[in-house]
């Protein structure tokens, strides 16, 4: 099993949304490609409780495949490379981390 975790920072305002407003849409948005690309065995998605102390990023993703080749076909996967371009417009930094249990 692959574990595949990614961090995101978002800029205050991009895309003429809030902060806030496109997390709720990011996490919409990668959730919903469980739905659309079967290599996907969970995903998780979680919005950082705003003003929590000690905190770094905004944007947590947790997301769980079968190996690496699968990682790499949900990677490649036009609906994961439409949403990844948007996030990557309003993201300030991203941090990951892949690993096998």
């Amino acid at each position: 099993m692959i574990k595949h975790i990614v961090f995101f920072c978002l800029a205050e305002e991009a895309e003429g949304k809030s902060k806030a407003e496109n997390a709720v849409f990011i996490k919409t948005e990668l959730e919903n490609l469980k739905n659309l690309i079967p290599q996907i065995v969970s995903i998780e998605v979680g919005i950082n409780v705003p003003n929590a102390p000690k905190t770094d990023f905004d944007i947590a993703l947790y997301s769980e495949f079968n190996s690496f080749e699968e990682l790499d076909a949900y990677q490649e996967h036009p609906e994961h490379k439409r949403v990844a371009s948007f996030i990557t417009k309003i993201r300030t930094a991203r941090a990951a981390v892949d690993y096998i249990v």
